[in-house]
């Protein structure tokens, strides 16, 4: 089943005088299917932040849609989107994006919370959250007390909780340890195995190699997709190395 349907995507931002105009996306297409763990790939001013701001409806196309489930979110009113966005999208960030003076628990309540949920509902949905993620010993304390591969899983209880139709992680393992990286990859694989569709934007290959498909964006366009196959995460490695190499180089032949 299609969960996500973009097509032909354009972004063209205007300088603040309008002299110049820059276009940073170009007729992008793609879909991704329910249960799918994609990875979006590109150098610095390829377009993938300005798509994926797109797709957590932070930002506005030019001209184009993007269906989530179905419903346009392009269209949906300025006074409705942050409701759609907490209801639909979870989110997962590079800085975390935690409330120091709130404890972990409670950030990991928010968007409940912001959903007028009651405590009793909220408990449930934490509770096998947290075993799962391995953060039950760390509920109560706040974020400058816990490290960051435990605040990074604290932002992935918060982004699950909701039960999100789509998680949009942008460069979650970048401000991690390699050791802390590796187990919040592991905790995305084994969270998409259960069903949960993910996107995330990412630098790096280790990451991207944990998806199913990675997306490459050049110049505001789809250069290239991997599907993984029966290939393993070496093997993932080293073909998203190698089309990294070619795109680098300007190459077209990505084979």
């Amino acid at each position: 089943m299609r969960l996500l349907e973009v097509k032909n995507l354009k972004k063209i931002y205007t300088t603040r005088f309008g002299g110049n105009q820059v276009q940073a996306l170009s007729n992008v297409s793609f879909s991704v299917e329910q249960g799918e763990y994609v990875a979006i790939m590109g150098e610095s001013g390829s377009g993938k932040t300005t798509l994926l701001n797109i797709l957590a409806s932070l930002d506005k196309p030019t001209s184009g849609e993007v269906f989530l489930d179905g419903k346009n979110i392009v269209t949906i009113k300025d006074s409705e989107i942050s409701a759609f966005r907490r209801d639909n999208l979870g989110f997962v960030f590079q800085d975390f994006n935690l409330l120091d003076t709130f404890s972990i628990q409670d950030n990991i309540f928010l968007p409940l919370v912001l959903a007028q949920k009651n405590y009793q509902e909220m408990n449930s949905r934490l509770g096998p959250l947290a075993k799962r993620l391995n953060i039950e010993e760390i509920l109560k304390k706040f974020p400058y007390e816990v490290s960051g591969g435990q605040k990074q899983r604290a932002a992935v209880a918060r982004a699950l909780i909701t039960q999100p139709k789509l998680v949009l992680a942008d460069e979650p393992t970048g401000a991690l340890d390699s050791k802390a990286a590796m187990n919040l990859l592991k905790i995305f694989s084994a969270i998409n195995e259960q069903g949960q569709t993910i996107l995330m934007v990412t630098h790096s290959v280790a990451a991207a190699s944990h998806a199913n498909r990675v997306l490459f964006i050049k110049d505001g366009e789809i250069y290239n997709q991997i599907y993984r196959g029966s290939m393993s995460n070496d093997d993932m490695y080293q073909k998203i190395s190698y089309t990294l190499s070619v795109l680098a180089s300007g190459g077209e032949d990505c084979e």
